[in-house]
């Protein structure tokens, strides 16, 4: 991923230093399992442990010579190392030290995304409760429909990252899968204890059946959660844009001092945080596809996939990890405007309201098409009209007034008969 959206805390992860500390782990990881089998001498382990090293520098150096990354890392190593290298990679291919150490690499992102979308979801949360009776209006098909409170928004995006965090816990136990199993995975040169002893020592546990490669449907899995959770960002942001639409003007991304919106046209204040997060939501679902093709690898394996996952499987946690840390920073400073709900709730005195009038005239006997019919009538004379007051209209209208007072009228057109049920989301959501 380019430096613009590589943050740190995660961009270390998918470093080639990082990366081939992995390949180290996992190297040694099986050296002790094999000793303690028996297969090759401790002493031997622990003058591996003491000298492995390697250079990064070097293994590209080496790389560009033999062809093959696996192998020169193991040349650098054993340029360390000296006599005792010889026990290193015994009847292991190069997919065991790749695969397992990949699973590291995917484990330790996965750790530090959980942590950042704790993050996001307190941040929903705060807000949730916040403008828990903030009243506005809910809208279908992009029109006005009844009203809700901009909390009950938020709790909606509360439960949907609450069930990504579900989603993602479980798919770190998917992926936290090593292999140890020698070439087209038979164990023929490497026993499968080993495997286990090794696996245990990194924290994994061993593939049930693999091939020279463990399964791709695993990785798939995992990028899959990944694109999910940058589609949920991705509706949050689409919403944002949406109510900070100018003739909107519900919410509004902060616009810090000296920020500039556009270099023609200075009283722009555009939405760029939720575009952003719209953007790289698509770049996620494009990865998550590109996974999806690495599942059918020919035969044992053939490596049309690491290429691909060369790619996609660092961009989708670094991205993912910018789309946690954008979204928490976006929500957590919202421009929020109660004013501007309250004038576009009321838009066209009350129409909004008129099912409650249509429910208010059924219930004094009148059948549910001759009510819906009165109540229609009056809503259309003045919806896209300048001093349009349907308040006003029902109030005059003698087919309404002739089965309500005026103050079942009014009754009508308070908007706190929507929330009556409202405590029993928040509970569900522990608000």
């Amino acid at each position: 991923m380019i430096e613009r959206y590589t943050l740190p805390e995660m961009g270390e992860i998918w470093t080639d230093a990082y990366k081939f500390q992995t390949w180290l782990q996992v190297e040694i990881a099986v050296c002790e399992a094999q000793a303690e089998l028996g297969h090759i001498p401790q002493a031997a382990v622990d003058e591996i442990k003491a000298k492995a090293k390697f250079d990064v520098d070097r293994i590209l150096e080496i790389e560009a010579e033999v062809r093959h990354d696996v192998i020169a890392f193991l040349t650098n190593v054993n340029e360390y190392v000296g006599a005792a290298g010889r026990y290193i990679h015994l009847g292991m291919t190069s997919s065991d030290v790749l695969d397992t150490a990949l699973a590291l690499q995917m484990v330790a992102s996965t750790d530090i995304l959980l942590a950042r979308l704790e993050d996001t979801i307190q941040a929903i949360r705060y807000q949730a409760q916040k403008h828990r009776y903030t009243v506005t209006i809910g809208r279908s098909h992009g029109i006005h429909a009844e009203p809700i409170t901009f909390g009950f928004k938020l709790a909606g995006w509360l439960a949907e990252m609450l069930r990504n965090r579900d989603r993602l816990v479980r798919v770190r136990q998917t992926i936290a899968v090593g292999k140890i199993s020698g070439a087209v995975g038979t164990y023929a040169n490497i026993e499968p204890r080993a495997e286990a002893i090794a696996c245990q020592k990194l924290g994994l546990t061993p593939d049930t059946a693999s091939t020279q490669v463990i399964s791709r449907d695993i990785h798939a899995e995992f990028a899959q959660v990944l694109a999910l959770l940058g589609a949920s960002m991705e509706r949050f942001a689409v919403e944002i844009r949406n109510l900070q639409r100018t003739d909107v003007l519900e919410v509004e991304e902060f616009f810090s001092k000296g920020q500039k919106g556009s270099s023609a046209m200075p009283h722009k204040r555009n939405p760029i945080r939720s575009e952003r997060l719209t953007g790289m939501a698509r770049i996620l679902r494009g990865n998550a596809i590109a996974a999806l093709e690495n599942v059918a690898l020919w035969h044992e394996r053939d490596i049309s996939h690491s290429s691909v996952e060369r790619v996609c499987m660092p961009d989708s946690c670094i991205i993912t990890h910018f789309m946690l840390v954008e979204t928490t920073n976006l929500i957590k400073n919202l421009l929020i405007y109660p004013e501007n709900m309250a004038r576009n709730l009321n838009c066209y005195g009350g129409v909004v309201f008129s099912q409650g009038v249509l429910l208010a005239l059924v219930g004094k006997g009148l059948n549910r098409e001759e009510a819906y019919a009165i109540v229609q009538s009056n809503a259309m004379s003045v919806w896209n009209t300048a001093d349009g007051d349907f308040r006003k209209v029902i109030s005059n209208d003698p087919r309404v007034t002739a089965h309500l007072t005026p103050a079942e009228i009014e009754h009508c057109f308070d908007p706190t008969q929507h929330f009556k049920h409202l405590d029993e989301i928040y509970q569900r959501l522990s608000i």
